[in-house]
């Protein structure tokens, strides 16, 4: 296949667009990520995971892992996490104005003011069942004409405070036809937005890119090694992982229970050169488009880096380095945070407006991050004894070749061949 006409390459099929909508419209905020793991993923793993692949399943959380080769602790393993839950916003009180006051978690308040939001409630007579109230919208102010000056001007924010749900209630008694929803401090509520295809090529917008992208591009790469026959000394777990938001705990349990030899988060990053108002803290410059990104520095694993590097040449996949100082910020740290020996990197891929109702992603970067992870794995799988490359090839500094100065011409190619 020409380099033209590689998956990369070209815009995403629709159905790999309908299967990504599915999975970033599933309503799983943290500590409820079943409707994600259980109402879609697990159900797709059905679909194309040979009979003697196995999914495991843990009594804390809807977190899930499809395994290659359940059992087979003699193999080398790696695990690929994406996340499945979602930041959210809950519910703090009930005025008596029936206004339903809410927190703003991990979003910025003034990104809120007006967006479409569900609500869902646990039925207060039949605790384990939810009903979702929909036709509310997030306010602060209720106009302008109520907002000081110094609000008008900009000069002054909006307050996590001053955030509330508004259900336009009106009549009276209205905190008790509010209360007589069933409506309880701590229910969560999520940005109704399913992503949409953009306006320029090749782009999307909506809520949650952040990270039900990285559980699209974990599954791809399940179907991908699936569909070519699996792997024969390779372990894979495919893990979507709960508790990302709140302290990438999931992923967390997953390393202890399952103990795997490597790790490969998936998860979004940012287009710092789009980034407003950021120009003097001289970011590196990742930009959405232009392939996936893989972190450098933390914990990330030299060896694990040099495999998938090597294979995006190899396979001319775009690839941006992302650097990392004392954290990845992603599952990539679950092997360090559970106290288990393993090679561990992050994958992500550039958006937009993170943690917004209008992230912007662009598919031939999820396309890049699915192709290369399933030639890295198809890489390690060829390895004769991928536990002792990773043991005896860590870098060298102290045997590092010394470069001297190259001048400002640029080589030819019959200088460099």
């Amino acid at each position: 296949m020409s380099e033209s006409k590689q998956p990369w390459t070209q815009p995403m099929p629709e159905r790999q667009f309908s299967l990504m909508r599915d999975i970033l419209a599933a309503p799983s905020p943290v500590g409820l990520e079943g409707a994600m793991t259980f109402g879609v993923l697990k159900p797709y793993f059905e679909t194309f995971a040979p009979k003697d692949w196995h999914v495991h399943q843990f009594k804390g959380h809807a977190g899930v892992v499809l395994d290659t080769h359940p059992g087979r602790d003699d193999l080398f393993s790696i695990m690929i996490i994406g996340h499945a839950d979602k930041i959210r916003l809950q519910v703090r009180s009930i005025g008596d104005d029936g206004k339903i006051w809410i927190n703003s978690d991990s979003f910025l308040p003034p990104t809120l003011i007006g967006h479409e939001v569900k609500l869902f409630s646990e039925d207060p007579d039949n605790p384990g069942s939810y009903r979702v109230i929909e036709g509310g919208t997030v306010e602060a102010l209720g106009a302008i004409h109520f907002a000081d000056n110094a609000l008008r001007t900009g000069e002054k924010g909006v307050k996590k405070e001053q955030l509330y749900l508004e259900l336009q209630i009106h009549g009276e008694n209205k905190k008790q036809q509010v209360e007589n929803l069933g409506v309880r401090p701590g229910d969560p509520i999520i940005l109704n937005r399913p992503i949409r295809r953009g306006f320029s090529p090749d782009t999307f917008y909506g809520a949650y890119l952040d990270n039900g992208l990285g559980c699209f591009v974990t599954v791809e790469v399940a179907r991908l090694i699936a569909e070519t026959g699996g792997t024969q000394n390779l372990r894979v777990l495919f893990a979507i992982a709960s508790y990302e938001e709140i302290g990438r705990l999931g992923s967390r349990v997953f390393a202890g229970a399952l103990n795997p030899d490597a790790i490969l988060a998936v998860d979004v990053n940012h287009d710092y050169v789009a980034a407003p108002g950021i120009g003097d803290r001289r970011m590196q410059p990742l930009e959405m488009g232009k392939g996936f990104t893989l972190a450098v520095g933390a914990i990330a694993s030299e060896q694990l880096n040099r495999v998938i590097e090597s294979t995006a040449k190899e396979h001319a996949i775009p690839m941006q380095r992302d650097v990392c100082g004392a954290d990845t910020g992603t599952d990539g740290m679950a092997g360090v945070l559970a106290g288990v020996d393993c090679a561990a990197t992050s994958i992500g891929f550039p958006i937009r407006n993170m943690h917004t109702i209008s992230e912007a992603g662009h598919t031939k970067d999820l396309l890049a991050a699915i192709h290369v992870i399933y030639r890295s794995v198809q890489t390690l799988d060829a390895l004769p004894r991928a536990d002792r490359e990773f043991r005896e090839n860590h870098p060298r500094l102290d045997q590092a070749g010394v470069l001297g100065h190259q001048g400002a011409e640029k080589p030819s190619e019959e200088k460099g061949s």
